[in-house]
């Protein structure tokens, strides 16, 4: 765990906010290098700024009785940590449809750009957070499990006792950068179907995330048998088939 990057005097940057950060302009790095454009920065930027917001009303809903009911004032913190990806996920993708509607692009082909490089982002944001220490996994004795220390998250939902879980953060980021790979290969694919790369996409996160859960010892909220990311998780891979279906309609 090491949640402070740089911590001198009035200058303060959190290990989390600056993976993030750096995810963020990779990600715009590489999409100007694959559509070889310089135009989207208002989207890139939109897309930004709609994913945080959307994952931090997420997480607020979702922990509001155990971190902000008693103390609201917390829910501005964003640099402590807590961010719930499909939250943002969701809300980015209501500002992508209305920027490609408001401007005539095209969603399949413009969607294909950002899906194939959003598993990099989401991979640093993993990252960010074992070095925070949230989004720990179950309690285990495993050769790979770690131990956080006191004050971490961990520390306090275990009644502040020190107790090894799962590192399901980097579990996570290792299969994004998979799926990273396997999104850029079709990418290459000369003459793919329009929507295939952001089907594979939302299918494989879907898949990745549902069985994460199962490996997740943070508080998780119930929907019926699954945690509302499971619940999600199948709904997004439902979308995903039906972006591989539209670009297939198209292309025939």
């Amino acid at each position: 765990m090491f949640p402070d990057l740089i911590d001198i005097g009035i200058l303060h940057i959190k290990t989390y906010g600056a993976c993030m950060a750096a995810g963020f302009l990779v990600c715009w790095t590489i999409i100007e290098r694959l559509s070889g454009r310089r135009d989207l920065s208002n989207l890139v930027l939109a897309l930004m700024v709609s994913g945080v917001l959307g994952s931090r009303i997420a997480y607020v809903i979702e922990h509001w009785k155990t971190e902000f009911a008693a103390d609201p004032a917390k829910i501005i913190r964003i640099d402590q940590g807590g961010l719930m990806f499909y939250g943002g996920l969701v809300l980015a993708l209501v500002v992508f449809f209305a920027w490609c509607l408001r401007h005539r692009e095209s969603i399949l082909g413009m969607s294909d750009l950002l899906s194939a490089v959003v598993p990099l982002g989401h991979a640093f944001g993993r990252v960010g957070c074992f070095f925070y220490g949230c989004c720990y996994g179950r309690d285990s004795d495993a050769w790979c499990a770690v131990t956080f220390p006191a004050g971490s998250p961990s520390w306090y939902e275990h009644g502040q006792r020190l107790v090894s879980v799962l590192p399901t953060q980097l579990f996570e980021a290792v299969a994004l950068l998979v799926l990273f790979a396997v999104l850029m290969a079709i990418w290459r694919i000369p003459e793919r179907r329009r929507g295939l790369v952001t089907g594979v996409y939302m299918i494989g996160y879907a898949a990745i995330r549902f069985g994460m859960e199962y490996l997740r010892g943070d508080p998780r909220a119930a929907v019926g048998p699954f945690s509302i990311s499971q619940t999600i998780s199948i709904g997004l891979a439902c979308v995903g088939a039906a972006f591989i279906l539209a670009g297939h309609r198209k292309q025939a």
